[in-house]
């Protein structure tokens, strides 16, 4: 097989937990979603914030905007792409590397603002 470190593991675990919010969530990538499903925020009875998404479109375009919204879904391709990177591709690390930063980087944001 190959020999994978724990520091490289855990780069590809964080640049695939980033690459898979990036196109599920963030604005940026919004226009990727857009044709797809639209995401509307309601509030339900206690207060709480609810992401409600509604799909477009007939089964083929319907199943695509599933897939794009469902952040397990998307981050076993995401994983298959982050691992085919790292071992097909050498010259793509450094994007790895930009990308787990950025994951890690979210994670200690998301955590301060919990606390």
């Amino acid at each position: 097989m190959f020999d994978l470190s724990w520091i490289d593991l855990t780069i590809l675990v964080l640049a695939s937990f980033r690459l898979t919010h990036l196109i599920v969530f963030d604005e940026i990538t919004a226009f990727l979603r857009n044709p797809f499903f639209t995401v509307t925020y309601v509030t339900d009875a206690t207060g709480q914030l609810l992401r409600q998404i509604d799909f477009k479109g007939g089964k083929i375009r319907s199943w695509i905007g599933r897939l794009l919204s469902c952040y397990w879904c998307v981050g076993i391709w995401v994983a298959l792409v982050v691992v085919g990177l790292y071992l097909y591709v050498p010259a793509a690390y450094p994007l790895l590397l930009l990308l787990a930063i950025a994951g890690a980087a979210a994670v200690i944001e998301t955590k301060m603002y919990m606390s």
